[in-house]
């Protein structure tokens, strides 16, 4: 992939808020997997706290990964990876009396990172709006903005135009050329939504 032979032949500078966009296959979630599993945390979600595994699926690319921390920054963290989250909420109902088993997919997305909102370090986010609403996604981003403010860093992988929209965020966008730092009105996936939203019928008429 471009985009992590880049990260390794020239690494990244990383700010409070990061945001990687881009195509699936582009890299994004497996560049932000191997971040999570280089500070120490589950690759299947959770803190360094979660010892469940269903299955093997880290590409190796955290064992070449050197994260270098700021004076001081918390070696705390959270990853919440929507891919695997599932298995986590399972192995959390166990461990919890199943507590999470009458929840939505998207409830207990919320119930987690709501209810950690108090750990101050890393939080990462793997693709959150497969399993959030439009409501769930505003939701996420006062979590984020507090957690900003809290002194936190927060690094995210992301389709979604409304989890890109924090004017604060550093934007990567991941392509066959590589990684672009893009601001938030040139991004493919934002002008391609302006386009739909605007007049879903030009798409459509496309269709099979």
């Amino acid at each position: 992939m471009p985009a992590v032979r880049e990260i390794l032949t020239n690494g990244l500078d990383f700010s409070p808020l990061t945001v990687f966009v881009g195509e699936n296959g582009s890299g994004k979630s497996t560049i932000v997997e191997a971040i999570a599993g280089a500070f120490g945390l589950n690759v299947e979600g959770g803190t360094h706290n979660a010892m469940h595994r269903t299955q093997q699926t880290e590409s190796g690319l955290e064992d070449h990964l050197q994260l270098i921390r700021g004076a001081g920054a918390s070696k705390k963290g959270v990853f919440l990876r929507a891919e695997t989250m599932h298995g986590h909420f399972a192995y959390q109902s166990e461990v919890n009396a199943g507590r999470h088993n009458f929840q939505s997919h998207g409830e207990s997305f919320i119930e987690f990172f709501t209810a950690r909102a108090g750990i101050r370090g890393l939080w990462i986010f793997d693709e959150a709006e497969s399993a959030l609403s439009f409501n769930g996604c505003l939701t996420l981003l006062t979590q984020i903005k507090d957690l900003l403010e809290s002194g936190s860093q927060v690094i995210m992988s992301t389709h979604s135009p409304i989890l890109a929209s924090l004017p604060q965020a550093t934007i990567f966008e991941l392509s066959a050329v590589g990684i672009q730092h893009r601001n938030y009105d040139e991004l493919d996936l934002v002008q391609n939504w302006k386009l739909f939203l605007d007049a879903p019928e030009r798409f459509l008429r496309h269709l099979g």
